[in-house]
């Protein structure tokens, strides 16, 4: 019976060693795959690509970046909630994980119950640029064109529903005008026709809209923040204008939910301390990102009060679900 009780001790203490401190400490022991909803190269992609580059030399495996676009973010986001909670597989999200409840119908997963928030990583402002051709240079000069030929001027998005959509929806109701809403489907669309000229303005990410600002197809008027960006110091907010219209892209890491709170904790740490890297700030911050590093609670928070607001805002702008 000692040898026995002797046995027994040994095995528990083997037990509480390799307990989540140990597994922990393991993680990652292979590759990593961190999924986005959106196409290689444009928003999305660059953030997990400078974010996944850092978190690599950091815990010493790779953290490769798959993309797997369509159904506005729902097939990818429905594959991270039914994969395998063990931390080889995390997604970075972006505004959409909040508008899809409310802009379509039956979605294959629950943007809350389904997923473990590991941490918030920053976010673009939108911009609100005009086709350079068009004699607007502000807000304001877009206003009151709205309100002399009400219906006339259009706007286009990245589709019904999206952030770009309900962005040109505050401004309907803060000035008080009517404009014609043109949905595409996806950026690249949407941006040749306002390059072309064929749509009039569209709210946009500074990492799509500055390099041709910058070349003159494109003229800012105003960004939709409570504060100026610092690589556009001139370029006024909707607020110092009149209008309160606060709409951004923002992104954040999540893994499936289950996934051990051992290895939860381990990449919430490694993501902050790449998120305090002067170089990663520079380099988000130079493509019109502001960094706001939120720990999975925070984060947690945040996603919850993002689909409240953008599902009044769904409802107010009458978006019947897909």
């Amino acid at each position: 019976m000692k040898n026995f009780a002797r046995l027994l001790t040994a095995v528990m203490l083997l037990a509480i060693a390799s307990g989540p401190g140990r597994a922990q400490d393991a993680y990652p022991s292979r590759p990593v795959k961190i999924m986005i909803a959106f196409p290689v190269g444009g928003l999305l992609d660059t953030v997990s690509r400078i974010v996944g580059e850092k978190l690599s030399g950091l815990l010493g495996q790779q953290f490769l970046v798959e993309a797997r676009p369509g159904a506005g973010g729902t097939l990818a986001t429905a594959a991270v909630a039914k994969a395998d909670p063990d931390g080889y597989t995390l997604m970075m999200i972006n505004d959409n994980h909040a508008l899809n409840p409310s802009v379509f119908r039956n979605i294959p997963y629950d943007s809350v119950k389904d997923f473990a928030p590991v941490g918030f990583v920053g976010y673009t402002p939108l911009i609100l640029v005009a086709n350079a051709a068009l004699p607007m240079r502000s807000a304001k000069d877009l206003v009151e064109a709205a309100k002399q030929k009400p219906g006339t001027i259009t706007y286009g998005s990245v589709g019904v529903g999206s952030a770009s959509h309900l962005a040109g929806v505050m401004l309907e109701s803060a000035a008080g005008i009517q404009w014609q809403h043109v949905p595409y489907r996806g950026g690249a669309p949407a941006l040749n026709d306002l390059v072309a000229g064929h749509v009039n303005t569209m709210f946009m990410s500074p990492v799509v809209s500055l390099p041709h600002m910058q070349t003159g197809k494109l003229t800012g008027l105003a960004l939709a923040a409570p504060t100026r960006l610092e690589i556009l110091p001139d370029l006024t907010t909707m607020a110092e204008a009149g209008y309160p219209v606060d709409a951004s892209y923002w992104f954040g890491l999540v893994a499936p939910a289950g996934t051990p709170p051992a290895v939860l904790a381990r990449l919430e740490k490694a993501l902050a301390d790449v998120l305090a890297m002067p170089d990663v700030r520079k380099r988000l911050t130079d493509m019109g990102a502001i960094v706001r590093p939120l720990n999975g609670k925070q984060f947690g928070d945040y996603i919850g009060a993002e689909i409240v607001k953008w599902g009044d805002l769904v409802k107010k702008a009458g978006v019947k679900p897909e």
